[in-house]
């Protein structure tokens, strides 16, 4: 039984709907197909703790903020931080809707 490697855009995919709270954990992982709530649980701490060069990197590398692998250009660095700040923007309108929902409740 080897190791699963998930895509960069399965792990934001899964940050994505964690934060909406439209999905529970268990639903997020037959979605996605995680097999380990812990995968969830790492992810979400790497996104809280602002870590998101992580979502990059390979199975076994640690590598330190704001580095990635040797290959990534300075442009491919710069698209994958424009597509984290765009998913985050998406977060965060959710999250003001939500609000607004709640308050004319």
């Amino acid at each position: 039984m080897g190791k699963n490697v998930y895509s960069s855009e399965t792990k934001w995919a899964v940050v994505k709907d964690k934060m909406s709270g439209l999905l529970t954990t268990k639903e997020i992982m037959e979605k996605h197909g995680i097999k380990n709530v812990s995968q969830i649980k790492t992810w979400m701490k790497w996104y809280r703790e602002n870590e998101i060069h992580r979502f990059d990197q390979p199975i076994g590398k640690q590598y330190s903020y704001g580095h990635g692998p040797e290959f990534t250009s300075d442009d491919e660095k710069k698209d994958n931080q424009i597509s984290h700040l765009k998913m985050e923007n998406e977060i965060l309108k959710k999250y003001m809707e939500m609000v607004k929902e709640l308050k004319k409740e």
